[in-house]
């Protein structure tokens, strides 16, 4: 049956205008207003302000050089935007969502101060050129924030791994027990990751380091302007070639958001398992009161919260990578409102990853490591089994197929009597291999284990070193 407007029934009663303000809200006015909130982006575009203020004293000062705008209009503006400025920093100035994002806001504030000299600021340039310069601006300020605050990690783990060159600990594969290592090399596995996400960062900021102002609106512009001036007053290596793909493509920051989305990865596997490690069952390392926190109803609890947030915000991250590269996917050239939505996200996967580093870089400090309990866990498991198989080889001539197939059998008679490898007598041994000899028990230990495993990148104590004091060196 069909219901016609406004009719009650008991499953379709009236809409109250109470209710249409309480789920309307300020959109009660109409599509106006529904479209003034949409489209605007001031509310969260207000952080590229020195960006937007930076690109417009360069635009101006080439303005001036080739002749479009006189001396006296260049040094107006010069001193309009410098106000405009002061006003941001110390927090006096009053953004209009009216006027849409920064661009606007800036642009009518220097034109209300200063007159027509603000108006001709806009010459030779276009908001869809201006606002690709200001995202490349802030991206790159970011890579370079971000990039010492990598640094700062690695130089945290690099010290670790110089204290514990030689602390033992069990090495593992699917979360199993399978040879010992050092927890200095276990350390210094993560600066090796970082490392990477660091060329990575370094990467990306060269490949965006080409200044798409002057592009304007997609097509250039006739006025005589010199692009290559704009670009070396704002520390790019040249212009970018092609207006349409300037104003266009977001593929640089869809790259940032791939590098903090990296980065925060291998920052969450290190917080994996520091959440695994404070874990009493394990008892490897201990964090402060510092990085974490107790439960409100049992008293003995120490959460690492500062951990499981580094692995819990790295969500985040990524989704601003996949959200920008949805919303890139479907179009055509060359610039769409649509493009509004890459601000948001790169901004807070800056943000979140910049408190993440900060996070990580002070748990790593901050932890305490049970040597005794890293050393008891080291040796259990049969941790050895693969330096047996090793001595079998060596010292028997075995190939290496035989001598796994006699170290299995000798584990499972260990296993079977409680006891470790080291733990079976000659003579049982020699019931799987009767050439085995007093000397295997020297390949038995943990220590012994983490020694002869020199072969470079190994873990032995002394490579271990040597490699702590080579980072160090380089991030020095």
């Amino acid at each position: 049956m069909e219901r016609r407007v406004g009719t009650s029934t008991k499953d379709n009663p009236p809409v109250s205008s109470n209710a249409n303000r309480q789920w309307g809200g300020r959109f009660a006015e109409g599509p106006s207003a529904i479209m003034e909130a949409i489209n605007a982006s001031i509310g969260f575009d207000r952080k590229m302000w020195r960006q937007d203020i930076r690109g417009s004293l360069a635009h101006a000062a080439m303005l001036k050089h080739v002749g479009i705008i006189s001396a006296d209009d260049e040094a107006a503006i010069r001193d309009g935007l410098d106000r405009i400025a002061g006003r941001i920093e110390g927090g006096d100035f009053p953004f209009d969502e009216a006027l849409e994002d920064i661009h606007m806001n800036i642009e009518a504030r220097l034109s209300a101060m200063i007159g027509d000299a603000g108006k001709r600021l806009h010459t030779g340039r276009s908001r869809n050129d201006q606002v690709a310069l200001d995202v490349r601006l802030w991206v790159r300020d970011a890579i370079d924030g971000l990039s010492g605050q990598v640094q700062d990690v690695m130089r945290a783990l690099v010290a670790r791994a110089e204290e514990h060159a030689g602390t033992v600990m069990p090495g593992f594969t699917h979360l199993q027990p399978a040879q010992p290592v050092t927890l200095g090399h276990h350390f210094l596995a993560y600066v090796e990751m970082l490392s990477r996400d660091l060329s990575r960062l370094g990467d990306c900021r060269a490949r965006l380091n080409e200044c798409p102002l002057g592009a304007a609106a997609l097509a250039g512009t006739g006025f005589p302007i010199d692009r290559h001036m704009t670009a070396k007053a704002l520390g790019f290596d040249g212009p970018t070639r092609n207006s349409l793909d300037s104003v266009a493509s977001r593929d640089f920051a869809a790259e940032f958001l791939f590098c903090c989305s990296m980065t925060a990865t291998h920052l969450s596997r290190l917080a994996e398992e520091i959440v695994i490690w404070t874990n009493p069952y394990f008892g490897f390392v201990k964090l402060s009161d510092a990085f974490t926190t107790g439960s409100s109803i049992m008293p003995q609890k120490r959460n690492p919260d500062a951990a499981e947030l580094v692995r819990g915000k790295t969500g985040r991250v990524v989704g601003a990578l996949v959200g920008l590269l949805t919303v890139m996917k479907g179009l055509a050239m060359t610039y769409f409102k649509d493009m509004q939505e890459d601000k948001e996200g790169v901004f807070d996967a800056a943000e979140t990853l910049t408190l993440s580093l900060a996070a990580t870089a002070g748990m790593v400090r901050d932890l305490k490591p049970d040597v005794g309990r890293l050393a008891a866990a080291a040796g259990a498991g049969f941790s050895t089994a693969t330096d047996l198989a090793d001595w079998l080889v060596r010292e028997l001539k075995m190939p290496f197929r035989d001598a796994h197939h006699v170290t299995g059998a000798l584990v499972a008679k260990a296993e079977g009597m409680g006891v470790d490898l080291s733990g079976l007598t000659i003579e049982e041994m020699r019931e799987a291999e009767p050439r085995i000899h007093e000397g295997v028990y020297d390949v038995l230990s943990v220590a012994a284990s983490v020694r002869s495993r020199t072969s470079y990148g190994g873990t032995a104590p002394a490579n271990v070193a040597a490699m702590a004091a080579e980072w160090k060196a380089k991030l020095a």
